[in-house]
């Protein structure tokens, strides 16, 4: 995002992206990430190795991230839920933005809760309790309960938070890496087999036919092992031809980690020192 968001002021905005972009050239050997998946698999990944990540295809990936990225000399791979590029809008999305922009000060949710709206943190509040009670359903009815809010907030939301195709050819044309990320960003783990892999495959195929070029990077919806996806897909990613694909279990990747289920963690520290006691930790764990 380009600036500070009051809701959410942990968030990176693009000027504390700048200042994580610096520490990282400075502290770290920043590869792309089928160059650091390939160099683990051989037994060969460089000491202080690291690769920057982003998920979903969000447009401000190639509008605020991009020259930050070019400014600083550093390559990162985008993972895009393909079926958001041509103006869709994720359900979460839906939830954030339909609260953000509520104009009462109460919300009476039925089922899933009333919530005060009367500041950014009450509005944080209620945003991430409703997207922790709903995030678990069944996609059709994840998706309806979406629609309630967004009717109950009387909001109209604007559906270009998502890139379009050309966004992803920029970013590629830009020297940035392009990953699939399943089509409609759903739990694998509460996904038919059938479907999720379809999901995987449909996002690769058409990431291939949108670049021309293979797609083997991966990154699993959701990303905790064991809660949003299974060992079986693991196998499927593997069977399908990626050679590197992230998770969001928090850690470090060394020696014996498989590349199909590599860690990573979220950058949301503000100062230099808190950021690095956070990788270190990681390392240690």
């Amino acid at each position: 995002m380009p600036r500070p968001d009051e809701i959410f002021p942990d968030e990176v905005h693009a000027q504390r992206f700048e200042q994580i972009c610096a520490w990282l050239k400075c502290w770290f050997q920043v590869l792309p990430l089928d160059e650091a998946g390939r160099l683990l698999a051989e037994g060969r990944l460089p000491s202080r190795a690291c690769c920057i990540t982003f998920d979903d295809g969000y447009a401000d990936n190639h509008e605020v991230a991009l020259p930050i990225l070019q400014k600083q000399g550093l390559c990162a791979t985008f993972f895009i839920a393909t079926g958001f590029l041509n103006g869709g809008r994720m359900w979460n999305d839906t939830v954030i933005e339909s609260i953000r922009h509520c104009r009462q000060q109460h919300l009476d949710f039925g089922n899933f809760g009333s919530y005060g709206l009367s500041g950014p943190a009450e509005r944080r509040g209620a945003i991430e309790a409703i997207i922790g009670k709903i995030k678990y359903l069944p996609v059709e009815q994840r998706l309806a309960i979406t629609e309630e809010l967004l009717a109950r907030c009387g909001v109209q939301l604007d559906a270009r938070l998502m890139m379009a195709p050309d966004g992803v050819r920029l970013l590629r044309d830009a020297g940035m890496q392009i990953g699939a990320h399943t089509v409609s960003h759903p739990i694998l783990a509460s996904t038919p087999p059938d479907a999720a892999r379809e999901e995987i495959l449909s996002s690769k195929r058409f990431l291939e036919d949108l670049l021309s070029q293979d797609c083997t990077l991966f990154a699993y919806p959701n990303g905790k092992p064991g809660r949003d996806y299974l060992p079986e897909h693991v196998t499927m990613v593997r069977e399908l031809g990626f050679k590197t694909a992230v998770s969001t279990a928090w850690g470090a990747s060394g020696v014996g980690a498989d590349p199909l289920q590599l860690q990573r963690f979220t950058p949301w520290d503000r100062t230099k020192t808190a950021f690095g006691l956070r990788l270190m930790r990681n390392l240690l764990a």
